[in-house]
């Protein structure tokens, strides 16, 4: 029996992971995204689909924890500081798109014809968007740490902290002889000093006890153990939080920033991500699998007019109070669109007020469904806003455009090429203008003493704002092919007079680039590449001066070969290249293919 009941539950295991398996990489393929992928494949295996699994509730229940983990994750990437910096965009963005949209959509419910008390919980129950999917989206496309991005989480934080007072109100509102034995106002107050107590414990430990806890760990040079405690202080902090009436996400989002600043984050963090990555993925197939199709078609005109009623007042009014906060039209559109569903609390809120009695079986199951096909449209109203709405401006708060700089040199692009080519311009101790078309590139670079300016290198009007026509010598660093040449006519036209030293993508850009009249090109790779040939020629046995010899003869074929190709006779480059390979004794040349 203990074996057929081991073979059972690895069933259903191997189902799970297969049907994750086909159906997230078959989405992605077809530009759906991962999300959607995991909410079809649990749809497909759930009870309302292929019957696989009976019971989504309890994989749901366990697969809360990847959205635990993620924020922990998320906790670890927020210093303290930059917590406190995001404060007015927790307490003050957060709080006012919360009334906004709970007071419209209670109006939604009353106008369906529900009562004040039932169309408040549906309507809160809304509000509380899924961390979940806003995270997976903002993930996938690498959003989080932009200040949209930042803007979003901060109201995720928000809305995570507010199920704590709506399960309070859900039991105010609950009928007199909803609960047989009434909770004294003692009680009540004895369940706030807990929640507080937890609160302490959590901050307490994480400033006292785990750095000394991961510092013994990590001289014990046990691998596992340390996996084991970045699991125990997630798992450990959710518990607190839970058993002190407060949010398990809350817990862990704490704890990551109390570790943030420590020397051992990054390994929790990557401790962590297989775990969250599996967890997050079996939520979402817990998602599809609570889709009741039943329910669904016994009531199709009631919750399809839900669905889209409650998803276009709550994206209007994110959209309204975004644009209140002036954000971009395009930012407040994709945070309305991101943000317009409802979420997991909306489940424990459900049903809490399922068992106060605050809404009976039928609003329960309907909303319910509401919400799941809101959380599976999401995915499919981002990809249709990528494809068709307006493109999202890079926020430019803390930049500085240049006006008439005078410096001697002027850089463009000051990515991982750009800061290296500086340092020997700023050893001679001259004057350099650095510009960038990233706003973040600008902003990260004053934390490190670097006067960056923003500005579109490939405008004539801005490389004239930043002293082109000043500078003794013009570097161009940036990665875009087409952009650095752009930017070596305008240069060329406006300023005949400066030296300009350019990077090249590849052979082919190097030779466009001579043409146009550079006074130098580096192609990004081959010094790198060359430099790592030469040790490799001393790894195998080459003498110095061997090594020497053969890295000078590839030098000079690369030469001649760029020399020809730049008069034209690319023929005859590449006959060169050949013709040399066919001897033995000589080193290998590069391919004509290659950099």
């Amino acid at each position: 029996m203990a074996v057929e009941a081991t073979a059972t539950e690895l069933v259903k295991v191997v189902t799970l992971l297969g049907a994750a398996v086909v159906a997230v990489p078959l989405f992605k393929r077809m530009g759906l995204g991962a999300v959607l992928g995991y909410l079809a494949a649990g749809l497909a295996i759930g009870p309302f689909g292929l019957r696989l699994f009976t019971d989504p509730q309890a994989i749901l229940h366990t697969a809360e924890l990847g959205v635990v983990m993620f924020l922990f994750v998320i906790g670890l990437e927020m210093r303290p500081s930059h917590l406190w910096n995001l404060r007015r965009a927790i307490f003050g963005l957060g709080s006012l798109q919360v009334v906004v949209c709970g007071v419209l959509l209670t109006g939604v419910g009353l106008a369906f014809g529900f009562g004040l008390a039932v169309s408040f919980v549906s309507a809160m129950g809304f509000v509380l968007t899924s961390t979940a999917i806003v995270m997976q989206l903002l993930g996938e496309r690498g959003d989080v740490a932009t200040p949209r991005g930042q803007r979003i989480v901060a109201v995720l934080l928000f809305e995570d902290l507010l199920i704590v007072p709506l399960l309070a109100l859900v039991a105010l509102l609950a009928p007199p002889d909803a609960a047989a034995v009434p909770v004294p106002a003692g009680a009540r107050g004895l369940g706030a000093a807990v929640a507080v107590g937890a609160l302490a414990a959590l901050v307490a430990a994480g400033m006292w006890l785990l750095n000394p806890m991961f510092r013994i760990l990590a001289r014990a040079k046990a691998r596992e153990v340390m996996t084991a405690a970045a699991l125990l202080v997630v798992l450990g902090a959710a518990l607190l939080m839970q058993l002190g009436g407060l949010s398990m996400a809350l817990g862990a989002f704490l704890a990551g920033v109390l570790l943030s600043e420590s020397s051992f984050r990054h390994q929790l963090e990557a401790d962590i991500e297989p775990f969250r990555g599996l967890l997050l993925g079996l939520f979402f197939l817990g998602v599809g699998m609570s889709l009741d199709l039943a329910q669904v078609a016994r009531n199709a005109p009631l919750i399809a007019a839900g669905v889209l009623a409650m998803m276009a007042v709550k994206a209007l009014c994110i959209y309204g109070v975004a644009r209140l906060a002036k954000s971009s039209h395009a930012d407040a559109l994709d945070r309305a669109v991101l943000m317009a569903q409802g979420g997991e609390f909306a489940f424990v809120l459900f049903a809490a007020a399922l068992a106060a009695r605050v809404i009976d079986p039928a609003v329960n199951a309907n909303m319910t469904a509401i919400v799941v096909l809101s959380m599976a449209l999401t995915p499919l109203a981002v990809l249709a806003l990528k494809r068709w709405g307006p493109r999202a401006q890079a926020s430019l708060e803390g930049t500085e455009a240049p006006q008439d700089e005078r410096g001697s040199v002027l850089l463009i692009g000051f990515g991982r090429f750009g800061q290296v080519a500086s340092q020997h311009v700023l050893a001679q101790g001259l004057e350099i203008t650095i510009i960038d078309n990233d706003p973040q590139v600008t902003r990260d670079a004053t934390e490190f003493g670097f006067k960056v300016f923003y500005g579109d290198g490939t405008r004539a009007d801005v490389l004239h704002a930043a002293g082109a026509h000043h500078a003794r010598a013009i570097l161009v660093c940036i990665d875009d092919l087409d952009a650095t040449t752009r930017i070596v006519e305008h240069a060329k036209r406006a300023c005949p007079h400066a030296r300009m030293l350019v990077r090249a993508y590849d052979r082919r850009h190097a030779v466009a680039l001579v043409k146009a009249g550079v006074d130098f090109q580096i192609r990004e790779t081959f010094e790198s590449g060359m430099a790592l040939g030469h040790a490799a020629s001393l790894a195998l046995g080459a003498t110095p001066d061997e090594a020497d010899a053969i890295t000078a003869e590839i030098r000079r074929r690369d030469t001649e070969r760029l020399a020809l190709e730049v008069n034209g006779d690319l023929f005859a480059g590449r006959a060169l290249i050949l013709g040399n390979a066919k001897k033995p004794a000589a080193p290998a040349a590069t391919p004509p293919s290659m950099d």
